[in-house]
């Protein structure tokens, strides 16, 4: 009983010295709870941007530039200052080098993508993915895309035909778009999703993202107890998604080199850098071969990456276009104006439509998919101005939905109003106000794709349908707790009109 009475005494010596942590050091926190600290009820009452939002406006009145909170018992720096942002981003990167997100890559190599992978290996990786999205390539992919996006028209007049177009869900409709983008670009496959609403990949997308209620606090305990978590081989993929895309990538490889098969899309750029660690037009510049491994965890996570933050950003675009008919009329016209000055939906037709990129951008800022950065200190770190050192290994959260939502950056942030956007007003915006691809040497190295992708299917769409709110439609949208991307509970129901030719 003596040991049993000595174990409970170091335990609860233990924690409360854990939980010590932010009050030794002066700085302000929320009171942690054992033994989840902070995060109970995240994925069960409400999603992690709605409990960082509430903490945020906690300790902001502090003044101080960051507060604390707790992941179990282990301490986190909430940011609450631009400035602190920025320094963790960009002035200081080398100290927040990494995202301190789970990876496994001994005992689940698809995780070892460019998203997750740290230190020296994230800088070489990144090297030679960089070419893969420059504008020549997205030019290349721009035909590929738009041949899509017809065929997402002709499935949405067949919804209408069938349904009178009166109360249409049109998330999961633009999650079948994205996936059939993402098969043709990345994999060059044909996903057939927007014929098939069970179609394989559509199907592990949403195994991906829809997360089981129990499995966000385990995503928590990986990234807060990492190292133990690789020694006791858990793994953060599901098997079967993990064999699914292995098969594939590696079924495409075979054909296409058995078959000299030679494609504009990213399985081709990734091949190339397989086979001579180079791009066939980079001219001398040899960055060193992907291994397998490496290509079918870029390939994963270009799937992720475009499969659902691009269909939920133009899910919400349109929820807010069916609400504020006179934008929507304008973005429409954006839209006509650019197709009939460049002859068709080509890529320069796209890249003249400066209101939809307003549209896209107020959507990226009221529903940022991101709803939260996190960087991982890679060694110790004095935080400027304080005598308060961040030791290695602690996380800092930059809490993306509450600054994008704080009224001293957007005055009346719940309002979408597009012309937040606009040229005039860009240049005049605090820097770090608006963080939807994160910011500095890691920011989304896919933007550029994600953009052209939610720009053709809002193209495709605005030509040829109106969008209006029904009787299922949820004013205001409730977000979902059981997602890692924001994610409008329920979907997005829409009344749809096939507008005359």
């Amino acid at each position: 009983i003596y040991l049993l009475l000595a174990v409970i005494t170091a335990a609860i010596w233990y924690v409360h010295r854990k939980y010590s942590f932010w009050a030794d050091r002066g700085v302000p926190f929320v009171q942690p709870r054992f033994p989840f600290g902070n995060i109970q009820g995240i994925g069960r009452r409400m999603h992690s941007s709605q409990l960082m939002t509430k903490f945020y406006h906690e300790l902001k009145p502090s003044g101080r530039s960051f507060g604390g909170i707790f992941f179990f018992t282990n301490p986190v720096a909430l940011a609450l200052d631009l400035d602190f942002v920025k320094s963790v981003l960009v002035r200081d990167f080398a100290y927040f080098h990494d995202r301190g997100v789970y990876y496994n890559e001994n005992d689940d190599p698809i995780s070892g993508h460019l998203f997750n992978i740290e230190g020296t290996k994230w800088t070489n990786l990144r090297k030679k993915l960089v070419p893969t999205f420059s504008s020549g390539k997205m030019k290349q992919m721009c035909p590929t895309i738009v041949s899509v996006g017809d065929r997402f028209r002709e499935c949405l007049e067949r919804v209408c035909l069938s349904t009178g177009g009166e109360e249409v869900e049109m998330k999961e409709l633009l999650a079948r778009f994205t996936t059939d983008v993402i098969g043709t670009c990345a994999f060059g496959i044909d996903c057939n999703s927007l014929n098939d609403p069970n179609a394989e990949f559509l199907r592990m997308g949403r195994k991906v993202f829809e997360v089981p209620r129990g499995r966000i606090l385990k995503f928590f305990f990986m990234a807060s107890f990492k190292e133990f978590s690789r020694r006791i081989h858990i793994k953060g993929t599901a098997e079967d998604v993990s064999a699914f895309f292995f098969k594939v990538v590696r079924e495409t490889i075979e054909y296409r080199e058995k078959h000299n098969v030679q494609r504009n899309d990213f399985m081709n750029l990734l091949m190339q850098l397989k086979n001579s660690g180079q791009l066939d037009d980079s001219g001398d510049e040899v960055v060193g071969k992907l291994s397998l491994n490496e290509v079918v965890a870029q390939a994963f996570v270009f799937f992720l990456g475009g499969f659902e933050t691009s269909s939920t950003t133009m899910s919400y675009c349109l929820h807010e276009l069916s609400l504020n008919h006179e934008i929507q009329q304008r973005a429409r016209q954006c839209v006509v104006d650019a197709v009939q000055k460049h002859g068709g939906l080509t890529y320069e037709a796209l890249m003249d439509m400066p209101y939809i990129d307003q549209c896209i951008n107020e959507s990226l800022r009221k529903y940022p998919p991101g709803a939260n950065l996190i960087r991982q200190v890679n060694r110790d770190y004095r935080v400027p101005g304080t005598d308060v050192t961040f030791p290695k290994g602690m996380n800092v959260m930059i809490p993306v939905y509450a600054i994008h939502h704080d009224p001293e950056h957007y005055p009346d942030p719940e309002r979408y109003d597009p012309d937040r956007f606009a040229a005039e007003r860009q240049e005049s915006r605090t820097p770090f106000t608006f963080l939807p691809f994160g910011e500095g040497p890691r920011i989304c190295i896919a933007q550029r794709f994600g953009m052209l992708e939610a720009r053709i299917g809002l193209s495709v769409l605005l030509m040829n349908f109106a969008f209006s709110r029904c009787s299922k439609t949820s004013v205001p949208l409730v977000i979902s707790s059981r997602h890692a991307v924001l994610t409008p509970e329920g979907g997005l129901w829409l009344k749809v009109e096939k507008l005359k030719a």
